[in-house]
Order: structure tokens, then C-alpha cells, then sequence
């Protein structure tokens, strides 16, 4: 009976993981969504020099992101602590971005990359610290719960994104100046804190460790290849994140969609992650990714011949990547999280390593499309000459579609005795 309540006590954490997951998500793909367009239009800054800058940032999260890990694995009885910076700096960095503070206004290149690092340490400390202690937050560490908790994790990663990419128009209808970018700011600012006080019971209970950590057992454990498809799968997301907005508006010519087709492929993805789960566990985590990334495929391929205008094909294509995505989020940390604790290590440097992939990848998007579109003469919002908007379609479905088929390659070389659940 007492061994009952123990695992409905521990069962009651996974919501607040979920909650806890939706303001961290916030800081991550939805960035790159509003970033782009907030600072071209309302800031005065170029596309080519927006990305030069978040790519510079990564060199920052190239030591900071371990070091975090570390840090988290050296003193775990401080883990309510870091979860409580993490959403502190949430709460100062949002409304510093996106209310044009004077500081920021004035500040110029220098003012903006001070509040996105902020923001993204912010982010990486509460990823880390998420994703680490997926052992600890787990109501036992093995592969099913792991996998159960990813689901709640995901879920409200999914949450979080759709949330806020589509806040701003939301405030916007109801009454919000401008383009809603400093109620935005500010709503965001506000959830942090309150997110911060009711996830607390997360991080009252008892921490797991793993025993050690090289990069010798990393790569024993087979968490390296993990490491390795994560950065390459994220590529293809990452791009077509940071280039939703000028693909629907500029290539489709459907400014009034943007809104329902972001929910869209969001709620894809949020609706498949239970439904991947559970494949997963019936069929492992390779078989499982093998049957998605078909869908993200074909969903590309379609992108690059649709025509403008054609909202039912790209509706019908968000469907499908939605879903394919559904699968990338739950699937692949349940399968480094399974890797880690079945080898015993040390989760939280890990999982440093693993934060750092997935925001070089965001990174390296802005940083290879943003100057390059500039280059090809494509400006947001206006009137572009043909071959600009043949250099959107290649770079928003043609290439993704080519990364997407280095992933998948990567999938497939996977022995199947690592990437089991």
C-alpha cells in the first residue's frame, strides 16, 4: 500500500515536468521562429549579421553547456537552486529581448547578444538540469519509465513551442501594440516566475548518479553516435524553423496563414508523441525512427514544389513533419537517457554535450541560410525578385530534405543493440 502511494506521489511529478518543460521551450525553436523577423523589422539589424551573431554565441555554450553539466553532477543537492536560476533568468531575459529596452535599443550588435546570452544560458542551465536528471524524475530508472517520462517531457516541450510562436499574434488580437513582441516580453517574463514556484516538488526528490564519466565510456556506451545523429537530425528543423515565417508569407504568399499552419504542425507533433511511445516500446527506438523520418521527407520534397497559394498542400505537409518531429523529440533523449543509465554515467555532463548539439544546429541554421538569402537579394516582406525566392525554396525544403537523408543514414548504421528501449 505505502509502495503504492510512493508511485502515485512520483507519477504527480510528471505534469509538473511537463509545465516545467513548456517555459524552457520557449527560449529554444521559438526564438529562432520571432528572432529573424523582430530583428530585421524592429531592431534595423540584417539577416547576414543576425546570424554571424548566433553562431558567435555558440562559442560561449562550447564551454558553457559542459561546464554546466559538470556543475550540476558536482553538487546535486543544489539542483532546486540551478532549476530556480534557470527560470530567473527566463524572467529577466525575455522582457529585456523583446520590450526594446532602451539599453537594448541604444546598445546596438553588443546589447542584443549580451540579453540572447542571457537568454540561452538561461535555457541551457534548466535543459541540462531536465534532461540530466531523467533518472532522478523517473519513478524508476529503467527504459519504460524513462520513455514514459519523455513522453510528459516532450509533450510539453511541444507545448511550450506552439505557445509561443503563436503569443504574439494571440496578444496582438487582443489588443496588444505593435506587432505584440513587447506583451510577448513580458507574458513570457511572468509565466517564468510562476512556472518557477510550482515546479518546485520536481526537484525535492532524491538525486541518481551515475558513477563516472569519460568520453571513453561515452563512446562505449554508444552514446557518441547518439550525439553525432542528434546534431545532424536537428539540422533540418532548425532551418525550416528559422525560415517558417518567410516561406509561408514570401514564397507561399499566405501572410494570414502562418498562425493556424504553426499550430498545426505543432499539435501534429504534440498528438504523435504518445503514439511513438508506445510504437517504441513494441518495436525499439531504431525501428520506430526508421518508420518517422520517411514522413519529414516526403514532407520537404512536397514543400519544394508546391505553388503559391497552395494552403491545403502545405497544411497537408505540416501534418506529416509535425509527426515526424513527434518522433525525433520523445525518441531520441529516451534513447540517450536509456544509453547513459544502462552504462552507469554521469547524466548531467552528458546531456551538456547533448544541449550544445542541438543549439549548434540552431545555430549553424541561421548562420549558413540567414547570409545567404541576404546575398541572393531576398528581403521579408517585400516584393522579391524570382531567383530570391527560388533560393528560399532550396534553402527551406531542398536542403533540409538532403540532411534529413544523412539522418536517416545515420539511423539505419545504428547497431541495434544500442538503440533498443
Amino acid at each position: 500500500m505505502a509502495a503504492q502511494a510512493a508511485i502515485e506521489q512520483a507519477r504527480a511529478v510528471y505534469p509538473r515536468v511537463s509545465l516545467y518543460a513548456l517555459i524552457l521551450a520557449a527560449a529554444g525553436i521559438p526564438l529562432y521562429i520571432h528572432l529573424p523577423r523582430y530583428a530585421s523589422v524592429e531592431l534595423g539589424i540584417g539577416l547576414g549579421a543576425l546570424g554571424g551573431l548566433l553562431l558567435a554565441i555558440r562559442l560561449v555554450d562550447l564551454v558553457q553547456d559542459p561546464f554546466i553539466g559538470w556543475a550540476i553532477d558536482r553538487f546535486p543537492r543544489f539542483q532546486m537552486g540551478f532549476a530556480l536560476l534557470a527560470v530567473g533568468g527566463l524572467a529577466i531575459g525575455f522582457p529585456l529581448l523583446f520590450t526594446r529596452s532602451e539599453a537594448l535599443t541604444t546598445g546596438g550588435m553588443g546589447a542584443l547578444a549580451a540579453v540572447l546570452v542571457l537568454l540561452f544560458s538561461a535555457y541551457s542551465l534548466g535543459m541540462i538540469l531536465l534532461y540530466g536528471r531523467s533518472a532522478t524524475l523517473a519513478i524508476t530508472p529503467t527504459a519504460p519509465e524513462l520513455m514514459r517520462l519523455a513522453a510528459w517531457r516532450e509533450a510539453g516541450m511541444l507545448a511550450g513551442v506552439i505557445m509561443a510562436a503563436l503569443l504574439p499574434t494571440l496578444l496582438v488580437a487582443l489588443g496588444a501594440s505593435g506587432a505584440g513582441y513587447g506583451a510577448f516580453g513580458l507574458t513570457l517574463g511572468g509565466m517564468a516566475i510562476v512556472v518557477g514556484w510550482l515546479s518546485r516538488p520536481i526537484w525535492q526528490r532524491p538525486v541518481i548518479l551515475g558513477d563516472r564519466f569519460s568520453f571513453h565510456d561515452l563512446k562505449q556506451a554508444g552514446a557518441s553516435r547518439l550525439i553525432l545523429l542528434a546534431l545532424v537530425n536537428s539540422l533540418p528543423v532548425a532551418i525550416t524553423s528559422t525560415l517558417f515565417l518567410f516561406f509561408v508569407e514570401d514564397r507561399l504568399q499566405l501572410p494570414n496563414a502562418t498562425g493556424p499552419l504553426l499550430v498545426l504542425f505543432f499539435l501534429s507533433a504534440g498528438l504523435s508523441v504518445p503514439l511513438w511511445a508506445r510504437v517504441a516500446g513494441k518495436l525499439g527506438g531504431r525501428t520506430t525512427l526508421i518508420i518517422a523520418m520517411p514522413l519529414a521527407i516526403g514532407g520537404f520534397v512536397g514543400a519544394a514544389f508546391l505553388s503559391a497559394g497552395n494552403a491545403l498542400g502545405f497544411a497537408i505537409i505540416c501534418v506529416a513533419s509535425g509527426a515526424a518531429l513527434g518522433a525525433d523529440m520523445v525518441i531520441l533523449p529516451a534513447l540517450f537517457s536509456v544509453s547513459l543509465t544502462k552504462a552507469r554515467l554521469s547524466a548531467s555532463l552528458a546531456f551538456g554535450i547533448w544541449s550544445f548539439a542541438g543549439k549548434l544546429a540552431l545555430a549553424l541554421a541561421a548562420f549558413l541560410v540567414l547570409p545567404a538569402l541576404q546575398a541572393a537579394g531576398f528581403v521579408p516582406g517585400s516584393a522579391n525578385a524570382p531567383q530570391a525566392l527560388s533560393a528560399l525554396n532550396i534553402a527551406y525544403a531542398v536542403v533540409p530534405c538532403v540532411l534529413k537523408l544523412v539522418a536517416l543514414a545515420l539511423v539505419l548504421a545504428l547497431p541495434a543493440e544500442e538503440a533498443d528501449l
